[in-house]
């Protein structure tokens, strides 16, 4: 199965992206929705009547694995019925890892810099001619990716823009639909840290980590906040290299 046959008819349906990207709950881009709103909140509601799978996932539920080569990706996990997002990287011979999850409760999202971001979707790219770049791929995960001080943040939104861009329908119908479409200037309401005081570290294994000072102003809620712990447990520091490092090999 390609990765992108599970949501193939949602990357075209503002109402999908409008559910995935909270502005349903007043996230970026509310104000855009129109009379799209009043539809929202029952479009993604599960049927009662529906039978889940042996997995016990409703009809919302999809898994696409994004892999970068040699067996090693990105998992992405999700329910839009639940306003539920994880990310997790993989290997073979190795169980998952969680990187992070966007929710309206707990969230942990920043699990990736935008600089990685982007080469895990050149990588992509290159091994799969669906996903072009900017393209699907970066639609679905830059959730999951922030800016920091030292990145070419015009760059990195004029990205995510095409990406979206690429997607939408040149034709949205029904006509009430073509006011609501996601933005890079929405993402980077969500994922902007520049002057948090999050510093960035890197040990000899190139395993890096972002502390945030106190004296912040807007949380960086993440798990990749600490430095790798000597028993492996925590942020998944190596997995995630070894993901990088296929990613770079194949961009």
């Amino acid at each position: 199965m390609a990765v992108l046959d599970q949501v193939r008819p949602l990357l075209s349906d503002p109402m999908f992206w409008a559910r995935y990207f909270y502005a349903h709950d007043e996230g970026p881009g509310a104000d855009r929705l129109g009379d799209l709103a009043d539809d929202l909140d029952e479009a993604f509601e599960p049927d009662d009547d529906a039978e889940e799978d042996d997995e016990g996932d409703g009809e919302f539920h999809r898994e696409l694995r994004f892999e970068v080569g040699d067996g090693y990706g990105l998992l992405l996990d999700f329910d839009v019925s639940l306003d539920s997002y994880n990310l997790a990287a993989y290997g073979p011979g190795r169980p998952e890892a969680e990187l992070g999850w966007d929710d309206l409760a707990h969230w942990h999202p920043y699990a990736l810099r935008w600089s990685e971001l982007d080469l895990i979707c050149r990588a992509l790219a290159a091994r799969d001619p669906e996903l072009t770049h900017p393209g699907p791929a970066l639609a679905l995960l830059c959730r999951f990716a922030a800016v920091f001080d030292d990145d070419d943040v015009d760059s990195a939104v004029a990205t995510v823009d095409a990406a979206y861009a690429s997607l939408r329908p040149k034709k949205v119908r029904p006509k009430r639909w073509a006011s609501y479409w996601p933005q890079g200037a929405d993402w980077l309401e969500r994922s902007d840290f520049r002057g948090e005081h999050v510093t960035w570290h890197r040990d000899e294994a190139g395993h890096s980590w972002g502390e945030q000072a106190d004296n912040h102003g807007r949380e960086f809620y993440s798990i990749r906040s600490a430095r790798p712990e000597s028993d492996g447990k925590g942020f998944p520091h190596e997995l995630l290299r070894e993901v990088l490092a296929r990613a770079a090999a194949a961009a």
